[in-house]
């Protein structure tokens, strides 16, 4: 089996994994999560380097990664379970009482992985900015990546940010817009269009890339791999990154309203019919 192979089947379980974990407590963000798992499978299976089993809040030798838009937690934790950084069983506990895994990502159950509580949306970017700019200090050549919500970006902070690490050359920081055009209200063009991304971006002095087809899993890495090719050139880097929100459970795409609920008994088992089967399946 090639390593291609290996992580499609993990996007496969990863997909499982997020439509167990808010079923089992009848709350969570599975449409974006759903989304978002090639671009999760993409960077800790093939683009950053990253140890998990020596986690350390700084992460001096080693690539960063700040999600933003922390509602997508299901993705994340499974992601980082399944990397290695804690017991794939604790995937169980997501938002229970005293769990590590609560509904947003937070820092004060020390969560390895997690190095910022996230879910204020438009704070990631600049969180991110600060890591890249401490890596710089500390001559550190590894890299800072963020992922934000294209709903998101009408946040204002975001815009502030985009100007400050342009101006500052952050030139070793990617970031990447989960560009699936939907929101917890409905159609982002619909609620407050974000117009031309890939010339604001440009416009604020940003390298942009775009993914036609984010969850096409060899798209998403070479984009990604891409965009370490233009890092250390003056610039921050920016992919705007086409997803479907929901994507693999049929009911949950081509709609807004699987942003924030979770899936009744008839339903989950509906969407684990559609996710393939692997080996690692708990």
């Amino acid at each position: 089996m090639s390593n291609l192979e290996s992580l499609v089947k993990r996007c496969g379980q990863i997909r499982r994994d997020i439509v167990r974990m808010v079923h089992a407590v009848n709350s969570g963000h599975p449409g974006g999560s759903l989304g978002c798992v090639e671009y999760f499978v993409a960077l800790y299976g093939s683009v950053m380097k990253y140890d998990p089993k020596n986690f350390t809040m700084d992460g001096k030798g080693e690539d960063l990664f700040f999600l933003s838009n922390g509602h997508i937690s299901p993705v994340y934790y499974s992601t980082l379970a399944r990397s290695g950084y804690f017991p794939v069983d604790e995937l169980k506990t997501f938002r229970k009482i005293n769990s590590r895994l609560q509904g947003h990502p937070t820092t004060h159950e020390g969560l390895p992985g997690v190095r910022v509580a996230s879910g204020s949306l438009g704070q990631g970017m600049s969180v991110a900015i600060g890591a890249a700019l401490t890596k710089k200090l500390n001559k550190d050549n590894t890299l800072v990546y963020s992922l934000h919500g294209d709903g998101e970006l009408q946040e204002g902070q975001i815009w502030e940010a985009a100007m400050y690490a342009a101006a500052n050359k952050v030139d070793n920081y990617i970031a990447t817009v989960d560009y699936n055009g939907r929101q917890i209200d409905g159609d982002v063009d619909k609620v407050l269009p974000l117009g031309n991304l890939k010339a604001k971006f440009e416009a604020f002095g940003w390298t942009v890339l775009e993914c036609a087809n984010g969850n096409a899993l060899k798209d998403v890495i070479d984009v990604l791999n891409t965009a370490k090719t233009f890092t250390g050139k003056g610039k921050p880097v920016m992919i705007l990154l086409k997803t479907e929100m929901g994507m693999g459970v049929d009911y949950m795409m081509g709609t807004h309203k699987w942003h924030g609920s979770a899936p009744n008994d008839e339903q989950l088992a509906k969407a684990i019919a559609q996710l393939p089967v692997t080996e690692a399946d708990y």
